[in-house]
């Protein structure tokens, strides 16, 4: 496109200093900026930095919300647990089963200039969250005795370094085809003052990734969609890069989201302070959705009900379980998932061609939610897991005061602790244990590797490659 066409076309939407610098440009660069140009919907960032896009007024609605109806830990269901892992054993047995893993984030929170899923979060072997999760998928798939593919969706920002890295270390084990890594989309950094896009250099528009909400665009765009139906799976274990507790796959979980004919299903853990930040599933007329601790006002995080416990209990852990056709289904429609807006630092180039590193928000960053598809769907289903058995994740600074590496690699060592001492072993107290998933993915498994009475009194790391 000639620099003609770019510039009438910015000029309808008050955009024309996004080609300021275009005399100093290559001409590749020039291609790549006006690549980037044409491919924004400046019409739909125009409704959504003037508010014309539908959006929750939570001080209204959130006085309305309840919790939904949910699988309680000791309290009783229409089908058992044991009843629902039968299913879930089932499903997987029969090859029905995927994984979904969203990895599209940076560990800068972590002080980490990487792909999150690079971070070593091992108490023991040092392993990173890509080897514990990936290495927990190849163990679920030898116990069922199938092959359990990987759909990982990065970031523009992760994808390169993402492939490089599980390319160098054979995919933890993971057959080559059956990991399918795709990149989500982005959206631009509006000025808040202005709405002009911002430049992140002369030639790229400052971008971001849109979200884990973008995973059903994303999946429409990749070959996971064709892969999805020609191996005929019927049911998506979906869970993020920074829960190294996380059941792979949880049969349980699975077999409760197929005995109820849910088409989207959530683990949830009990929160135990209203300040707590996770978002929480909560009930709205009728309709199930998910309430982020930033929006929910506080009156409503306290609210408790005659019992005393709180009113809005279901912490979401961000593990879900999606009927696949369902997935599908909202794939074709992916655009109709609701943008959420946050006020955040953006560093941007100047129409001088100076470098601004803003101390205070400047710019509006627009993102989808995949929790979003709870309204959408005709059947959800909530389940409670307890923390320490499959919720920790790393997402603070070391030394922070929750979610930080300390704590995780805490949580990994005390599951290893409670799973050898399931199995009859004795274990000194504040012993750091670390079961890989190649040696056991639970207490039974530990069970059938080690015999009763086997002491360890120093920090180990239990493995097999077998």
């Amino acid at each position: 496109m000639t620099y003609a066409e770019l510039l009438k076309h910015l000029e309808t939407y008050g955009q024309t200093h996004l080609l300021k610098h275009w005399d100093v440009l290559t001409a590749d660069e020039r291609s790549h900026l006006s690549g980037q140009i044409m491919s924004v919907d400046f019409a739909q960032l125009a409704k959504l930095r003037t508010g014309e896009t539908k959006a929750v007024d939570w001080k209204v609605a959130a006085p309305k919300a309840k919790s939904p109806p949910a699988v309680r830990i000791g309290k009783p269901w229409p089908y058992d647990a044991a009843a629902a892992k039968a299913a879930g054993e089932k499903a997987l047995r029969a090859g029905e089963v995927g994984a979904v893993l969203v990895a599209g984030g940076q560990g800068t929170r972590l002080g980490f200039d990487h792909p999150k899923g690079m971070y070593h979060i091992g108490p023991v072997s040092d392993a990173t969250l890509f080897q514990i999760l990936l290495e927990k998928i190849v163990a679920a798939g030898r116990r069922y005795g199938v092959r359990i593919p990987l759909f990982l969706m990065t970031s523009p920002a992760t994808n390169d370094e993402t492939i490089a890295f599980l390319e160098r270390h054979n995919r933890f084990g993971l057959a080559e085809n059956d990991l399918v890594v795709f990149c989500q989309g982005t959206m631009p950094a509006v000025d808040m003052a202005t709405g002009k896009l911002l430049l992140a250099s002369s030639s790229e528009l400052a971008l971001s990734p849109d979200g884990h909400g973008g995973l059903p665009a994303a999946l429409s765009r990749s070959p996971a969609q064709s892969i999805i139906r020609d191996r005929r799976l019927t049911h998506l274990f979906y869970f993020q890069v920074d829960n190294p507790l996380v059941t792979m796959c949880d049969p349980t979980f699975l077999g409760y989201h197929i005995l109820s004919q849910s088409e989207v299903s959530t683990q949830v853990v009990a929160k135990q302070d209203p300040a707590e930040r996770v978002g929480v599933l909560a009930e709205i007329d009728g309709q199930a959705l998910i309430i982020e601790y930033s929006d929910l006002p506080e009156a409503d995080a306290a609210r408790r009900t005659d019992d005393g416990a709180l009113a809005l209990w279901a912490g979401n852990t961000a593990v879900h379980v999606f009927d696949a056709a369902f997935l599908l289904s909202a794939a074709a429609g992916a655009g109709e998932l609701p943008f959420h807006i946050a006020r955040k630092k953006v560093p941007f180039v100047d129409d001088s061609g100076n470098t601004v590193d803003p101390t205070e928000p400047n710019a509006f960053k627009f993102e989808k939610f995949i929790f979003d598809l709870l309204p959408v769907a005709k059947r959800t289903l909530v389940v409670e897991v307890t923390p320490a058995d499959a919720f920790a994740p790393v997402k603070n600074a070391p030394g922070s005061k929750t979610d930080s590496p300390e704590h995780v690699k805490a949580a990994i060592g005390a599951q290893g602790r409670k799973w050898l001492r399931a199995a009859g072993a004795e274990v000194a107290d504040g012993t750091i244990v670390e079961i890989s998933p190649l040696f056991a993915l639970d207490a039974d498994q530990v069970r059938e590797k080690i015999k009763p009475g086997t002491r360890y009194e120093k920090a180990t790391y239990l493995r097999s490659d077998e």
